[in-house]
């Protein structure tokens, strides 16, 4: 195990999982939650976001190989998903304005927390591809594994810090930062289908 190769690792796995554009969207999504309730959903989105990476590291190649499924098509379905709930935010029916009104059985920690902000389609890509059996012995599979749970942590600490960032804007900047979240949303999942059809290229715009 090279510390230049957990380096490497540690870098594409913090781009990808991104601790700091989760922060921001967790302060949106948990802007009228009390302190306890968000509390419970960092909890909760990082240890789904941590099931999740390391089933991919485990199973996910397989899975994807059975099944016949490319990676990028993750992407795509990923940025899809999350257009259709930048959508929802900005037009007034986020997760984050009122959790007395949320959908029953509709879990944010779950969606959009863990699938697709934490765990990315980018970052499950990135999961599977560090720890190809075919290109890395056990020993850096291991390592990269030590250092999605090392982000995960950090990306937790980061969720946890949005209390203060809610306390100061109050009920109107918690709205205002909802749907400003939801056209970001909507923007970045633009940008996943738009990288996974390879668009950029083919219309000639910078990436």
């Amino acid at each position: 195990m090279h510390a230049d190769h957990l380096i490497k690792d540690a870098l594409i796995l913090w781009a990808t999982i991104d601790p700091v554009g989760t922060l921001a969207i967790f302060a949106g999504l948990t802007a009228r939650l009390e302190q306890k309730a968000r509390f419970r959903t960092a909890l909760k989105a990082t240890l789904y976001s941590a099931i999740i990476l390391i089933s991919a590291v485990l199973v996910g190649q397989l899975l994807l190989s059975a099944m016949g499924i490319r990676l990028i098509s993750l992407q795509v379905a990923g940025g899809i998903i999350l257009f259709l709930f930048g959508l929802k935010m900005i037009f007034g029916n986020g997760a984050g304005e009122d959790p007395s009104h949320a959908e029953e059985g509709h879990d944010i920690a779950v969606f959009p927390l863990a699938v697709p902000s934490i765990a990315s389609p980018g970052a499950i890509m990135a999961a599977i591809v560090l720890t190809d059996n075919h290109t890395h012995p056990i020993s850096d599979q291991v390592g990269t594994v030590m250092v999605i749970c090392l982000i995960l942590g950090i990306t937790f600490l980061f969720m946890l810090a949005a209390a203060p960032v809610i306390r100061l804007i109050g009920n109107n900047g918690a709205s205002i930062l909802i749907r400003v979240m939801g056209m970001l949303l909507a923007a970045l999942s633009i940008e996943l289908v738009f990288e996974g059809l390879n668009l950029f290229n083919l219309l000639q715009l910078p990436s």
